[in-house]
């Protein structure tokens, strides 16, 4: 079988052969060619050294050349060309103690984790190589270690997350020998640190199958590891209108949102939406029910530490927390205009439709699959209707700024904030105070009283 070359990786590795070096193409972008899956994210191996490779062109960057790789810059594109290379001893389960360069392409493969990334392509003619089974594992849709498994993850530990992150992308199943290996180590997932741990869980749950993804994590002990959390939702009770588990309420949740290609937070808030229902189960009156009260917010605050720990950016966290603390809304018809208005304020512009989303996964999740409710479908025809009037719904919409109330002797500060958010409370009550001269005397007023 043959890969299909770009005439600019053509000529890349055309400077190699003049200079009497080979260049390999391989790992996952040939395996997603096989599967005809697009990759751009292309990973090359030489025999060259990386001081032969800086020799050969104009521009390079060192990306890791105490590991043998340099990016080449070339037609005005990056590429990462590793030496070929064996490893040391790993005794942290993270990084090597020492790197080998080699010549020989089969013992550089034989360093890669699994056999569907083990296959090369040669270049420029694109024949595929495959020293390990790889093909036959494609074709079974299965993931396994090559080699020992053992070694493999003693080598790296994040390879156990890369195997139920591979099997949730790709729908494959991993190989038994592989799974009982990630059983054996999964401890040793600590010494991973958390941002490599959090894109692998991430790439998880976008995937096409994350329930087998979390079930492989769970049923090795890595979940109990890097999510505690999560494994304490398994086979917690829950009751009343939940015929499921926790555990399986917060799962068919996150398959609602990726059958619906719902936005990353929208499948992240899904799965820990209800999380908080371990901390506050109480027995209802009669004691015939469970209670959850507050596990809106206590699931929250658990989502929140979570992503403390797996370092996540400040805007991520902070916005699928406000979807979980905020889930559960409750419309009635009889809310004023000025509700709907506050709600749109509360929850934000930018967030209303992602909270809607995480609405119709918990629904599904708890009743099924069945049509929107009639009272979300009204909701929603209600802000639609406030959003077209197009009233102040921010401190942005006001026809006052903070330059403004300045020059009415309005100092800056916590004062004026406070100022202009009683500001936008009036006018959200009351559209047509959205005025200067009304806002101008308010704001004064409220000066004096805060003044007294």
């Amino acid at each position: 079988m043959r890969m299909r070359i770009s005439n600019d990786i053509a000529d890349l590795a055309a400077v190699f052969r003049e200079a009497g070096f080979s260049l390999y193409l391989v790992g996952g972008a040939v395996r997603d060619y096989i599967l005809s899956k697009e990759n751009n994210d292309c990973d090359f191996t030489t025999d060259a050294e990386p001081g032969d490779i800086k020799k050969l062109f104009r521009r390079t960057i060192d990306t890791g050349i105490k590991h043998g790789t340099v990016t080449v810059i070339f037609h005005g594109k990056h590429y990462e060309i590793t030496t070929f290379r064996t490893e040391g001893d790993y005794l942290d389960s993270r990084h090597p103690e020492s790197v080998h360069f080699v010549k020989s392409l089969e013992e550089d493969l034989m360093r890669r984790d699994f056999t569907i990334n083990a296959f090369a392509a040669t270049l420029p003619d694109g024949k595929i190589i495959d020293l390990h089974g790889g093909m036959r594992d494609l074709k079974h849709k299965t993931i396994r270690a090559i080699g020992e498994p053992e070694k493999r993850f003693s080598e790296d530990a994040l390879r156990m997350m890369r195997a139920a992150r591979f099997s949730s992308q790709l729908g494959f199943r991993i190989e038994k020998n592989t799974l009982s290996a990630m059983a054996d180590l999964h401890s040793t997932i600590t010494k991973v640190s958390a941002e490599r741990i959090k894109e692998e869980l991430w790439k998880l749950i976008a995937g096409k199958d994350p329930r087998y993804g979390l079930e492989v994590m769970r049923s090795t002990g890595i979940m109990d590891e890097i999510l505690p959390e999560l494994s304490l939702t398994y086979g917690f009770e829950q009751g009343g209108m939940h015929k499921e588990t926790l555990y399986e309420h917060l799962v068919l949740a996150l398959e609602c949102a990726r059958d619906h290609d719902y936005p990353m937070p929208v499948r992240l808030a899904s799965l820990f939406h209800d999380i908080g229902k371990t901390k506050v189960r109480a027995e209802g009156s009669g004691g015939r029910e469970w209670t959850f009260y507050g596990h809106d917010q206590v699931s929250g605050d658990m989502t929140d530490t979570i992503f403390r720990r797996l370092k996540t950016s400040n805007d991520e966290r902070e916005g699928v927390v406000h979807l979980i603390r905020n889930h559960m809304f409750s419309y009635t018809p009889d809310w004023t205009d000025s509700a709907v208005r506050r709600f749109i304020t509360r929850i934000g512009l930018e967030n209303i439709n992602n909270l809607f989303f995480l609405r119709v996964c918990d629904m599904s999740a708890t009743v099924g699959h069945a049509p929107v409710p009639d009272n979300l479908l009204a909701f929603s025809e209600r802000i639609n209707a406030e959003l077209e009037k197009e009233n102040a719904l921010t401190i942005k919409d006001l026809r006052i700024d903070g330059k403004r109330l300045k020059e009415i002797g309005i100092k800056p500060g916590p004062q004026m904030g406070e100022i202009l958010k009683r500001l936008l409370d009036d006018v959200i009550e009351a559209p047509e105070r959205n005025n200067a001269e009304y806002l101008e005397k308010r704001a004064l007023s409220l000066a004096q009283c805060q003044e007294r």
